[in-house]
């Protein structure tokens, strides 16, 4: 499937392997989180997970600019400060503390698939108020991701009162969905440099929160072990996906990352003893035809570029054949200010940066 998929989608290999590698490394936090629970209570935990994240990411950007020789990445520029901000406030402040409430109250393997609904939320966000693209088969299988996260939910046995820690994961989903279509409009700069940014601010907001509420630090062995999760689960995890958005949208990155919980819900189940329902098999059924649904999806239609101007990391493909800068080699990948002239062609496509035309 994965190799039908790559053959239609040629040009976009890197945009999928990007959404799927990022999926897998933040699955695997759910139950590794988990099980630091026990000691770090969930506002610190999700403190220490980004500041691990920008921490150790701050790090390798003084690396790379000691050894980086040429062009880079794109960085942010004013006008991005206020999406920024969003993006920090949703998806590293909001997000990480639902979550951390929510799992300390749910079993990890349950929550895991839960996380599902961001996918589907952030397919929501994306279709209905930032307009992006979709078809039948793609809404057939966010409503498949949709009903098992609801089976999840429920778990089958009923129970009085309001369950607040699937809430929780739920609204924890919410803030991240908005937070994926917000992170859309910078995406073309450096997802190095958001990352970090967004890991230090969320990170200090989150740690500082839990610290005037009295909470104590944890052995530095456990604050080196959240330290590592956050770099590999949060900070590398959320470059990937920066990627992914960049050549993908919101909608099809959101449904890659979908796989995400099956990875948390195996490491669940292996590392922390969690006996799966049936309830849980049905979920993850599912929540795979919904996946199966958008990694077969093919969208290629006749389609007209508009005069664009805009600076990112890139190579010289069909759309991008212009004039550079004296002094820059224009043979291998580089970034700097260009214009996009009006161009009309067929060929299939997502709705990444540079296909964000009308249907």
């Amino acid at each position: 499937m994965i190799a039908r998929m790559f053959e239609v989608y040629s040009n976009d290999r890197r945009g999928i392997l990007y959404a799927i590698a990022s999926a897998v490394l933040f699955g695997a936090s759910t139950p590794l989180a988990k099980s630091l629970l026990g000691d770090v209570p969930p506002v610190l935990l999700a403190g220490l997970l980004y500041l691990g994240a920008g921490l150790g990411l701050g790090l390798f950007r003084l690396v790379r600019g000691g050894l980086a020789s040429g062009a880079s990445e794109a960085t942010l520029r004013r006008r991005d400060l206020p999406w920024l901000a969003a993006v920090v406030l949703c998806g590293g402040v909001a997000g990480p503390v639902l979550l951390m409430w929510g799992l300390a109250r749910t079993p990890a393997s349950s929550a895991a698939l839960l996380l599902n609904l961001e996918g589907v939320l952030t397919a929501l966000l994306a279709w209905f108020v930032f307009r992006e693209n979709f078809d039948r088969r793609i809404a057939l299988g966010m409503a498949a991701i949709l009903a098992g996260g609801a089976l999840l939910s429920w778990g089958g046995t009923p129970e009085i009162g309001v369950p607040w820690g699937a809430l929780a994961i739920a609204g924890a989903c919410a803030a991240w969905a908005l937070d994926n279509n917000l992170t859309r409009k910078i995406s073309a700069a450096d997802p190095v440099q958001i990352a970090t940014i967004k890991g230090l601010a969320a990170g200090a907001s989150n740690t500082t929160l839990a610290l005037l509420l009295g909470t104590s630090l944890p052995s530095p062995v456990t604050l080196g072990l959240a330290g590592l999760l956050g770099l590999a689960s949060y900070g590398l995890s959320l470059v990937l996906f920066i990627l992914g958005l960049r050549h993908l949208g919101s909608a099809r990155t959101g449904a890659y990352f979908s796989t995400a919980p099956f990875v948390g819900a195996a490491l669940s189940i292996a590392l922390l003893g969690e006996r799966p329902t049936m309830m849980f098999f049905v979920a993850a059924v599912l929540m795979g035809v919904g996946l199966w649904l958008h990694l077969t999806e093919r969208h290629a239609h006749e389609h007209q570029h508009e005069h664009l101007e805009h600076d990112h990391w890139h190579e010289h493909d069909e759309h991008h054949q212009h004039e550079h800068p004296p002094g820059m080699d224009p043979r291998g990948p580089h970034s700097h200010p260009h214009v996009h002239l009006p161009m009309r062609h067929t060929h299939a496509h997502f709705p990444d940066i540079h296909h964000q035309h009308s249907h």
